[in-house]
């Protein structure tokens, strides 16, 4: 009697010991990712306020540039600076627009370099780009390494050569001087075969069983999913362009054909100096092209650097 009365065991209920253990544990695991949290945001802002500062140290001479060119040039190179004009001198914009040394021609020159050269740079690099990745032919890879080798060559040196050759031509002080040149280059021409060999044999070989020629593969498979890097050219290759002044310096002597880097230098005052005011506001208008292009393709941009670098 006394063995089959023996104490009985007891288990813990659900509100025993166990769900104490498991609160203690969520709440340590609450405690660790909130430390977690707070390092990463330290992490962040010991990152983040560096940057600031050096990018508001950055934009400081842009800053500069708008508030001088609401000034009048007496008051240019003031010191202590203000950079708040108290009467903003809106008419530097009007006369650099519509007076006499108006930029509008040069502008309009420079967006018709600008486009022809970005549309022959796409054209030429895409197809370079793809039949030094996708076809096979003898000596391939030593006219690439040949073709690469050029740009070791100052572009300094191919000024005079390239003078004689476009005065023969009859094209020396013409737009089509600074166009020409602009269509091939090596990097353009690097970059889209890199990407280009970075994609699939297979896709071609299909599209080979089902009648494609060489050219339908090109434009139907691989442009399509090039446009990331296309956009980043075109970037590259309008930034160089809007900014080219060596190349119009040398090769135009004409004011009507005038680029918008060599408009820039006609703002002077009476005495032949530099009038600030008016070049200032000839600066600010110059760079709005280049903040619309790549506030445009931005996205594409920031891709197509970010696939090369992982690449």
């Amino acid at each position: 009697m006394t063995d089959s009365t023996a104490t009985t065991t007891t288990t813990p209920t659900g509100g025993g010991p166990g769900r104490g253990h498991g609160t203690g544990a969520g709440a340590d695991m609450a405690k660790r990712q909130a430390l977690r949290t707070r390092r990463d945001r330290v992490r962040r802002w010991s990152w983040g306020i560096p940057m600031w500062i050096l990018a508001l140290l950055f934009l400081l001479p842009f800053a500069w540039m708008i508030s001088t060119s609401l000034k009048p040039d007496v008051e240019a190179f003031r010191i202590p600076m203000q950079w708040i004009p108290d009467q903003p001198r809106w008419e530097n914009y009007t006369e650099v627009l519509f007076g006499e040394s108006s930029i509008l021609i040069p502008f309009g020159n420079s967006v018709f370099v600008a486009a022809l050269r970005v549309l022959g740079e796409l054209t030429t690099a895409t197809l370079a780009g793809y039949a030094f990745a996708k076809l096979r032919f003898p000596g391939r890879g030593k006219v690439f390494i040949a073709y690469l080798a050029t740009s070791l060559i100052p572009a300094q040196l191919l000024l005079v050569p390239r003078f004689v050759y476009f005065e023969k031509l009859s094209l020396y002080d013409t737009l089509w001087a600074l166009i020409l040149p602009g269509m091939f280059t090596v990097l353009g021409t690097f970059l889209m075969r890199q990407y280009f060999i970075s994609q699939p044999d297979e896709f071609a070989e299909a599209a080979r069983l089902d009648g494609a020629n060489e050219f339908q593969i090109f434009v139907r498979i691989y442009l399509p999913g090039a446009m990331s890097m296309i956009s980043a050219l075109a970037i590259l290759t309008f930034v160089w362009s809007w900014n080219d002044y060596e190349t119009p310096l040398v090769f135009l002597s004409t004011p009507e054909n005038y680029t918008l880097p060599m408009g820039l230098t006609s703002f002077t005052d009476e005495n032949g100096a530099m009038a600030a005011g008016l070049s200032m506001a000839a600066s600010v208008i110059s760079i709005v092209p280049i903040l619309l292009v790549f506030l445009i393709f931005q996205r594409r941009f920031v891709r197509a650097m970010t696939e090369s670098a992982l690449k």
